[in-house]
C-alpha cells in the first residue's frame, strides 16, 4: 500500500464522493419506499447506483490520476492547490445536485435532467419561484453547502495534497491504474458499447429507475446529449422512405401533392361557410384528472358549463410534459421527437409549418398573447420567424398604463390575459384574426388574486386553487367575448398543454397525460361529444378543417369531426426520453439503446406487458425517424 499512498488523493474523492451518493440514495429510498418496493428487484437500484456512482468518478478522476502518475515530486509541489480545489469543486457539484434531487423528483417524478439545464437559462423566474415555493429546501441546502465548503477547504490540504513518493514506481504502476479507471469509467469490458443511462432501466417504474443514477450523471448526460439532438439512431434506423409510408397509414388523407414536402395535402373546407377567426386558449398544466367533466375534482365550474356550448374531447391526450410540447402540437401539429420540441430548436426557428403561417396568408392578423415573457423558452424567436405577426407579452402589460388584477412570478394574472385579448382582438374590427393566448397562473409558486374564487382548500397557494382560478378566468374570458361582435365568427379552443407534475409507477404514466380539450364554434354542434383515443397533434388539423378556408397542410394529425368510424385512435407521449405510441389498447414503449417494450393498457395506471408485435413497433419508430428528417430536411413547411 506504501506504493500507492501517491493516489491518497484520488481515493479520498471515491470516497467521499461514494458517501454523499450512497447516503442521498438511501434516504431517497426510504422516502420513495412504498412505491420502489412494488419492484420485486428493488435491491439492484443500489448495485446499478454504485456502478453509476464509479462511471462518473472514474472520468472525473482521470485528469489527476494522469498528473498524479507521470508529473514528478519537483513538479507536483507547484500545483498541489490545483487537486484540492479540483476535487473540492467536483465534491461540491455532487453534493449541490443530490440536495436538489428530492424536490425535482417530487415535481417531475425523475432526477434532475435537461430539464434542470432548461431552467437555468432563465434566473428570474425560477429564483421567485424556489423562494416562494422552496424556501425551506433553499435554506437547508444552502446551509449544508456552507459547512461541507467550511470543512473542504479546513482539511482539504491534509485530504487532496500529492504526497511524496518513488516516481520510478508511479510510472510502473500507470498502466495498472490507467486500466482500472478505463475499467471504471466505461463500466463493462464485454459490452460492445460505454454502459449508459439505458443500462439502469431494471423495472417498469421509470422514477425507481432514475434513483439507480446520481443526480450530477444525469444532468452531465443531458448536457452531452444536446450535441446528439435529432439523432434517432439510439431509437433504430429505418429507411426514409418507408418511415413516412408508414406514418401516412395513421392520417385520414390520402392524396399527397409534392413528394419533396412528404406529407403536404389540400384542406378544404366540407361547406361553402365564411372565414372564421381562431382564438386557440392554451392552459397551463390543466390536467383532466382537475376537470370536473372529465370525472375529475371539481374545480372546473366555468369549464364545465362551457362543454355544454361545444365540442368536448373526452378521451384525448398530450404529447409530453412541459410547456413546448404543447405549444409545439396547437401550433404546427409536428410528430413530437423525442430530442426537444421544435420550439427550441435552431432548425426550426424560421420557414416552419404553423398554423400561423398557414392564417398569415389568408390576410389574418396572427398573434401570441401572454402574461409571461415572451423569451420563455424560445417562444418569441420560434413564433416571430414563424408567421405570428404580432407577440403580446408582459412588457406590453407593463407599458399600457391599465391597472391590473395582479402581476406574480410568472407574469400577469390569466384574468388580466383575457382582459387583454378581448381589448385586443375588439381592436381589430373586422379583420379576421388567429390567436394563441397562453396562461401562467397555473404554475408555481401558484400566485393569483385575492377575492375572486371561493378556495377549494387552505393555504390558498395550492395547485388545486391555482387550477379553480385558471378556470375563473376562462369564465371571464368568454363571458367578455361573448359580449362582443367577433365572438359569432369565432373558433374557440381551449387546450391543456400538458398535466401538472407527470408522474407513475410505469415506464409512461399514461393517465398523466390525460387533458382536456373543448372546441366551442359556429359550425360544431353544441353539447357534443368525441370519446374516441385522440392525440393533442389532431386538434389544429380539426381546427383547421372547419375554419373555412381553403389551404394546404403538411400536418400529419386528424380531422376528428369527419374521421371515419372504426379508424382506431392513436396517440404518442414523451416521457423524458421514453417514447409511447399508442393505438387503441396497445403500446410500444421505446427507449434509447433498448429493445422496444409493448402493453396492454388495462387501465391508465395498469399496463400488462404483452407479446411484442413487430409490425406495431415499426409504426412506432417510423414516427420517431419521420419526425427527424421532416426536421433535418426542413420537409415541415408549405411550398
Amino acid at each position: 500500500m506504501k506504493n500507492l499512498r501517491y493516489l491518497k488523493p484520488i481515493f479520498s474523492f471515491f470516497l467521499i464522493g461514494l458517501c454523499i451518493t450512497t447516503i442521498s440514495r438511501i434516504l431517497l429510498f426510504f422516502v420513495f419506499k412504498e412505491r420502489v418496493v412494488e419492484n420485486p428487484n428493488y435491491g439492484q437500484l443500489f448495485l446499478i447506483g454504485l456502478r453509476f456512482d464509479l462511471i462518473l468518478m472514474s472520468y472525473i478522476a482521470f485528469l489527476p490520476t494522469v498528473l498524479l502518475s507521470l508529473l514528478p515530486d519537483s513538479v507536483l509541489k507547484y500545483i498541489k492547490k490545483f487537486f484540492n480545489f479540483y476535487f473540492i469543486f467536483f465534491l461540491f457539484l455532487f453534493l449541490l445536485m443530490e440536495l436538489s434531487t428530492l424536490d425535482f423528483i417530487n415535481q417531475y417524478d425523475t432526477r434532475p435532467n435537461r430539464l434542470f439545464l432548461d431552467y437555468l437559462i432563465y434566473p428570474k423566474e425560477v429564483v421567485g419561484t424556489l423562494f416562494k415555493s422552496y424556501l425551506p429546501s433553499l435554506i437547508i441546502t444552502t446551509i449544508l453547502l456552507c459547512v461541507a465548503l467550511f470543512f473542504a477547504f479546513k482539511h482539504g490540504k491534509k485530504i487532496f495534497y500529492p504526497l511524496d513518493s518513488v516516481y520510478k514506481t508511479r510510472l510502473l504502476l500507470f498502466p495498472v491504474v490507467a486500466f482500472f479507471l478505463f475499467f471504471g469509467a466505461r463500466g463493462s469490458l464485454t459490452s460492445k458499447r460505454p454502459i449508459n443511462a439505458s443500462n439502469a432501466i431494471f423495472c417498469s417504474d421509470q422514477m425507481t429507475n432514475s434513483l439507480g443514477l446520481n443526480s450530477l450523471y444525469t444532468v452531465a448526460f443531458a448536457a452531452y446529449s444536446i450535441k446528439n439532438e435529432g439523432d434517432v439512431k439510439k431509437y433504430g434506423k429505418m429507411d426514409e422512405l418507408e418511415a413516412y409510408t408508414r406514418v401516412k397509414k395513421y392520417m385520414d388523407v390520402t392524396e399527397f401533392i409534392n413528394p419533396e414536402i412528404p406529407f403536404l395535402h389540400h384542406v378544404k373546407p366540407d361547406t361553402i361557410q365564411p372565414k372564421y377567426n381562431v382564438v386557440i386558449f392554451l392552459q397551463e398544466s390543466l390536467g383532466a384528472e382537475y376537470v370536473g367533466c372529465l370525472n375529475g375534482l371539481p374545480l372546473t365550474p366555468e369549464l364545465d358549463k362551457l362543454s355544454k356550448e361545444g365540442l368536448l374531447f373526452t378521451n384525448l391526450y398530450c404529447t409530453g410534459t412541459r410547456s413546448v410540447r404543447g405549444i409545439e402540437q396547437v401550433t404546427s401539429g409536428f410528430l413530437p421527437n423525442p430530442s426537444e420540441s421544435v420550439v427550441k430548436l435552431s432548425g426550426s426557428q424560421q420557414g416552419f409549418f404553423t398554423l400561423a403561417e398557414v392564417f398569415g396568408k389568408q390576410n389574418y392578423d396572427t398573434s401570441f398573447i401572454y402574461g409571461g415573457m415572451a423569451n420563455f423558452d424560445n417562444m418569441a424567436s420560434f413564433f416571430n420567424g414563424n408567421g405570428f405577426k404580432n407577440i403580446i407579452d408582459e412588457t406590453d402589460f407593463d407599458k399600457d398604463g391599465k391597472k391590473y388584477a395582479m402581476k406574480g412570478t410568472w407574469g400577469y394574472s390569466d384574468e388580466d390575459l383575457a382582459v387583454k385579448a378581448n381589448d385586443y382582438f375588439k381592436s381589430l374590427g373586422k379583420k379576421p384574426f388567429f390567436s394563441l393566448m397562453f396562461s401562467t397562473s397555473n404554475h408555481e409558486p401558484f400566485e393569483f388574486p385575492e377575492g375572486r374564487i371561493e378556495l377549494y382548500e387552505k393555504p390558498k397557494n395550492t395547485v388545486n386553487n391555482a387550477m379553480k382560478y385558471a378556470d375563473f378566468s376562462i369564465g371571464k374570458f368568454f363571458e367578455l367575448a361573448k359580449k362582443e361582435a367577433y365572438f359569432q365568427n369565432t373558433i374557440f379552443v381551449v387546450i391543456a398543454d400538458h398535466n401538472t407534475r407527470t408522474y407513475g409507477k410505469n415506464l409512461v404514466p399514461i393517465n398523466k397525460f390525460h387533458i382536456p380539450a373543448l372546441i366551442i364554434a359556429p359550425n360544431v354542434k353544441k353539447g357534443t361529444t368525441y370519446d374516441n383515443l385522440a392525440s393533442q397533434m389532431d386538434i389544429p388539423s380539426t381546427v383547421l378543417a372547419l375554419s373555412g378556408i381553403t389551404t394546404n397542410s403538411t400536418m400529419p394529425g386528424r380531422n376528428l369531426i369527419k374521421l371515419p368510424k372504426g379508424i382506431k385512435g392513436r396517440t404518442i407521449m414523451l416521457f423524458h426520453e421514453t417514447y409511447a405510441f399508442r393505438v387503441e389498447n396497445d403500446v410500444i414503449i421505446m427507449n434509447p439503446n433498448a429493445k422496444p417494450l409493448q402493453f396492454k393498457i388495462k387501465s391508465d395506471t395498469e399496463l400488462i406487458p404483452t407479446p411484442l408485435d413487430k409490425e406495431l413497433a415499426k409504426d412506432a419508430l417510423a414516427h420517431i425517424v419521420a419526425s427527424s428528417n421532416l426536421y433535418k430536411g426542413r420537409k415541415y413547411r408549405l411550398e
